[in-house]
Formats: structure tokens, sequence, C-alpha cells
């Protein structure tokens, strides 16, 4: 099979008539408010060292991967979906499938948008923060802050929920949107269980990045207006960028626009006779051809008058004497 006419099929299909954003309703404005709660009562309850510290400990002294050591070698490969260099590029690839089928940026500069806000606000937190993972504890009931950490809150759970919810947030209808939330809810949820498993994040790393990536996705129609100007910049570069490579047809010069040397020269040469251009060699060839008489024929010659003797006429000679004859006696 022929990939040529796969991608040329593809190519001509028509745009989709309408691809709906979603805008900043009223149940994703109450919505975006309860995470925001959620999110600055989770860092309240971490500084203040509640009891949501006292369970961090709890869960790490349980120590999760002695209890169940066979999901160990499973749970390695499957954390790797929260991981933010191999989950960009398999989603990258689909969403720029999606670009081009759709005759849209749009699906790749959301995401684009989504990982931008991930690495500021959660990056911005974590070294704000400063807080030591599970291995790196030093003192049993701690809350472990400014210590010059980056773990709190956890990256790989915001960036699941991120990562595979752009793909629910870009479903064109509303089944595969329903779908999509419930799949990528799934990866997230693993995830985030799968870290503290593993002993990498504490409880409460876990529920900061789940709340950190739903603000996110909740935020993202509020960028809506300036993903359209990107993508209509991006676009109008590519147009002028496409004008610039077509050479422009040369237009004809007036002759009053001409220098007076080749304004004169032109004059000049309009006057010459006009001689025919002299053809190949198997023009010339047949032109010779066409003027020579066929063969055995030969064109009349003028009579040509003879040449004019260089002795004069017989008329214009003096006569000869006789010879003398002698006398005989």
């Amino acid at each position: 099979m022929r990939t040529d006419r796969i991608f040329a099929r593809l190519d001509r299909e028509p745009e989709p008539p309408k691809i709906a954003i979603p805008r900043m309703s009223r149940h994703r404005v109450i919505l975006f408010a309860a995470t925001m709660a959620f999110y600055l009562a989770i860092v309240v309850a971490v500084l203040a060292s509640s009891w949501l510290v006292e369970l961090d400990w709890k869960v790490m002294l349980y120590r999760p991967y002695e209890q169940w050591p066979q999901l160990h070698a499973f749970l390695d490969y499957f954390v790797v979906l929260g991981q933010r260099g191999p989950t960009a590029v398999m989603v990258a690839a689909w969403l720029g499938w999606r670009s081009w089928r759709q005759h849209t940026l749009r699906p790749l500069l959301a995401l684009g948008a989504s990982l931008l806000l991930l690495n500021i606000t959660v990056g911005a937190v974590k070294l704000g923060l400063g807080r030591l993972g599970p291995h790196y504890a030093t003192q049993i009931g701690s809350a472990e802050l400014f210590a010059g950490g980056d773990i709190f809150p956890s990256g790989h759970t915001a960036n699941a929920v991120v990562t595979w919810g752009i793909l629910a947030y870009l479903a064109t209808t509303p089944r595969a949107r329903r779908w999509l939330s419930v799949i990528s809810a799934m990866v997230a949820l693993g995830v985030g269980a799968t870290t503290v498993y593993l002993g990498t994040h504490w409880v409460s790393d876990v529920l900061l990045g789940w709340a950190a990536g739903l603000l996110i996705l909740l935020m993202l129609p509020w960028c809506e207006p300036l993903i359209a100007r990107a993508e209509a910049l991006v676009f109008a570069l590519r147009a002028k960028w496409r004008a610039r490579g077509t050479a422009a047809p040369a237009l004809p010069v007036p002759a009053g626009a001409l220098p007076a040397m080749f304004a004169q020269r032109s004059v000049n040469e309009d006057d010459a006779p006009v001689r025919e251009p002299v053809g190949v060699a198997g023009s010339g060839r047949a032109a010779r051809g066409a003027t020579r008489p066929p063969s055995g024929s030969r064109p009349e010659r003028p009579p040509v008058p003879p040449a004019a003797s260089r002795r004069p006429q017989h008329s214009e000679r003096a006569p000869r004497p006789a010879p003398a004859r002698p006398i005989g006696g």
C-alpha cells in the first residue's frame, strides 16, 4: 500500500464545519474556585504540620513497596505515563496529526500553553517550599519544608493530569470527551498512587499535584484568545514566507523611464531592417534545399559575349607585299 495516496486523501479532506471551543462557563468557574480552595487547604495543612503530615509519615513507614513486591516491576513502567518527556512526545504526535488533518494549530498550541503553565506554577511552588522527599527525610514527623528539595507538589501527578486531560479538553464530540475524561482520570489517579507506592512522594504531594493539574485544565478557556492570536500570527508568517519565495512577474518598462542612451539605442534598433533569424543546422540545410533547383535541370544563363581578341580584325590589317621575282635575261 502506497502511503502517498493515503496522505493525499487525508490532505483533501474538508475542514470540520465547527470545532467547539470550551468557554469559561459558570460551572467551570465554580469548579475552579473549589479546586483552588482545596489547593490552598493542602498547602496550609502541610505548612502547619497538621494531621496530613502525620498521614504522610504513616504511609511512608508502612512501605507499600515491601508489602506488595510483586507489583514493583509493573509499576516501575506504569509511572512513566506521568513523566513529562515521553508523555509529551506521544501526545504531541497525536495532536500534530489532528492539527494537520483539521488544518488548525489549536491542538498543538493548547498543549504548549498547558505545559508552559504547568512548568511555571508547579515549578515555582516546588522551589519556593523546598520540601524533601520520603527517601531524604531527616526528622520523623517533620514536614521537611525549606530544606532545598523539589518534591511538593508531585510533578508526575500534575503532568499526568494535564497531558492526558488535554485530550479530553480538545475532544470534538461529547461522547469522546466523556470517554477521554474517564481514561485520563484513571491514568492520573494511577500515576499518583504509584508514586506513593514507590516511596518517591508523600501523600500530600500527590493530592496537591492532582489539584495543580486540574487548575491548569480548568483555566485553559481563558487562554483561548491568546491561542487564537498565536495561530493567526503563525499562518500570517507562513503566507508571507510563501509569497516571498514566489518570483514576481516582470512588468514592461515605459521608454520614457529608460536612460537616454538605451532609449536612443532602442529607436535605432527599431529603424534597422529586420533580419531573419538564423535557424539551427537542420533548418539551414532545409532552407538551402528549398532554393536549389531540381536535379537534371540547369538554370539558363545569359549568353556571355566572347572576349575581345588581342589581334586586330582582318580588315584592319595592312596587305602584305608580294615577294619580288627575279627578271630573267
